[in-house]
């Protein structure tokens, strides 16, 4: 994700620089950024951040990336749908300021796979591995049936949330957590055993048992 060459960084500087970024991006959009005006926001030479970053991309990931970690990942409570609910409502919470961050960066992965794989390991994997902890806890602890692929739950969860911040056809919000959440445990969750008189298809049709 960066550079890390020539002397060790210091916190304060990498701090300055990390936080200039996020203001710039959801200020001006990733597209209109630039290291000249990220280095004069913080209070630092262009080259301190070519040294610890070797592309715009890469500083964005990480400033995000930390973001992410800092205001994006509740505490586990051992419910899995209460953690998944809390998950992506501070995700989401985040999405309107840095939209047009990962949209940009997607669209630097597509023409540079070196920074693809960055990006996968830097920011998409970790949020995957996350979502799949919860709903592996849901799976042990009933919520989910076992028989449930949780690779495709997480593509559905994370999938719809880049689809919307790519198309733009549809806020990605507390609402669309909350649908999310729902969707997940109540499509995916145990399937209800049938009731004896549901079993039977006959039951219906025998005489002083309409059903109504």
């Amino acid at each position: 994700m960066t550079g890390n060459l020539g002397r060790p960084r210091s916190e304060d500087s990498r701090r300055a620089i990390l936080d200039a970024t996020l203001r710039l991006t959801m200020r001006d959009g990733y597209q209109a950024l630039t290291i000249k005006a990220v280095a004069q926001e913080a209070g630092v030479g262009r080259q301190t951040i070519y040294r610890w970053w070797t592309t715009k991309a890469a500083l964005v990931l990480e400033a995000i990336h930390e973001l992410a970690e800092r205001a994006a990942r509740p505490e586990p409570t051992g419910d899995a749908e209460h953690d998944l609910r809390a998950l992506l409502r501070a995700s989401f919470r985040l999405a309107p300021s840095v939209g047009s961050a990962i949209s940009g960066m997607m669209a630097e992965a597509q023409h540079d796979p070196e920074f693809a794989e960055v990006l996968q390991k830097g920011l998409l994997a970790p949020r995957r591995a996350i979502v799949r902890e919860i709903l592996a806890a849901g799976q042990r602890a009933g919520q989910l049936g076992s028989e449930v692929s949780l690779d495709l739950a997480v593509d559905l969860v994370w999938g719809t949330m880049w689809y919307r911040t790519l198309s733009g056809h549809a806020p990605v919000d507390e609402r669309l957590a909350e649908e999310l959440s729902d969707a997940v445990f109540r499509l995916l969750g145990p399937a209800q055993p049938l009731s004896p008189r549901s079993r039977d298809p006959l039951a219906a049709s025998r005489p002083g048992q309409s059903g109504l």
